[in-house]
């Protein structure tokens, strides 16, 4: 682990869009990145002025387009919201530059095709931070072992609705919940699971219900939209079943691998048997002590993706994790969601 003032190789980097969000989450990361903040850029020029003057950058602007004339950047890292974010990419990518994007990347599947055509040779990824998150690649270890995997199901629980007539929000390009927050444990669902070939939606009247997930490899996820739990209350699960085994994340801070006991119906007699190689292992934070496996930004993923995006910069490697395509396997699924309106839709 390095902090960004231990770098001796640098990348000259550009945060465009400097509200609420970038400055709570993408700002603060860059403190544990290989970067050099050259430049801020957001419409709000008062705002850019501020923030650039409080994070030590040498400029601020209020369009990409003068900034990529006066600054020699490597990337930027985009924190607009979703239905600029194909246009500012696309913008981005055509004027050389490496592009990190928040979640979602866009409002529509084909937005993300776009974007793949203007890439190149490009470095992109996609900030779903649940995908990158180490609960998930923990689960994606375990699964990945032939002791424990494959998958053969998934569990997700996560406070969210659908609309009724998610048509409609698809032909008028509503902004749903569905498409802000719902793309986070979507991601989760690609990442771990791999393509999913078809989904049905079915919802009560509330808009709560159950969004199932039909894989290509012939795993099943039952991602669980929990409409009645109120702001702040930790209910988010997820569970993946394999061979002999189940695993858990529960709220992105504990990941349980639960291996059972040796068991006979008739004879069984302790839960706890002798030894070590039966029963549960869990993993969490040690949120006792001030240091960085404890923190949001660690625990929740955007360490990790923006980290990879540099690295792959870096390394002159074409990004996988949160790639393009990734996105766009992701964004199939959100839409498919919406057409389903209790029907069974192909991906």
């Amino acid at each position: 682990m390095s902090y960004q003032r231990e770098f001796e190789k640098r990348l000259n980097v550009a945060v465009v869009g400097v509200g609420s969000h970038g400055y709570r989450n993408v700002l603060p990361t860059l403190n544990f990145l290989p970067v050099r903040l050259k430049a801020l850029c957001d419409l709000n020029i008062e705002l850019a002025r501020i923030t650039a003057k409080q994070y030590g950058a040498d400029a601020f602007y209020p369009s990409m387009a003068e900034m990529f004339e006066n600054e020699e950047l490597d990337a930027i890292f985009l924190c607009a919201p979703p239905r600029l974010h194909p246009e500012l990419a696309c913008e981005a990518l055509d004027a050389g530059m490496h592009v990190w994007m928040e979640k979602p990347p866009g409002m529509f599947a084909d937005e993300v095709s776009e974007m793949i055509a203007h890439r190149k040779d490009r470095v992109v990824v996609v900030g779903f931070k649940k995908a990158f998150m180490p609960a998930t690649q923990k689960i994606i270890e375990i699964f990945a072992t032939d002791e424990y995997g494959p998958l053969r199901s998934i569990l997700g629980v996560y406070p969210m609705t659908i609309s009724s007539d998610g048509k409609r929000v698809l032909r008028e390009k509503e902004h749903t919940n569905w498409l802000q927050n719902g793309c986070h444990p979507l991601s989760l669902f690609v990442a771990v699971g791999g393509k999913v070939s078809n989904v049905t939606v079915h919802r009560n009247q509330w808009g709560g219900g159950a969004c199932i997930l039909e894989y290509e490899n012939g795993a099943f996820g039952n991602f669980h939209l929990a409409n009645g739990t109120g702001g702040g209350q930790p209910s988010e699960i997820y569970q993946f079943f394999g061979n002999g085994c189940h695993a858990e994340i529960r709220n992105s801070t504990r990941v349980l691998l639960q291996r059972g006991m040796p068991f006979n119906y008739s004879g069984s007699t302790s839960y706890v048997p002798e030894g070590f190689d039966s029963g549960a292992i869990v993993w969490e934070p040690q949120n006792s002590l001030g240091t960085l496996e404890n923190k949001g930004l660690f625990i929740q993923g955007f360490y990790q993706e923006m980290r990879y995006f540099c690295d792959c910069i870096l390394e002159g490697r074409p990004a996988e994790q949160g790639s393009l395509e990734f996105a766009l396997e992701v964004m199939k699924v959100y839409e498919a969601g919406l057409r389903s309106e209790g029907e069974t839709v192909a991906v």
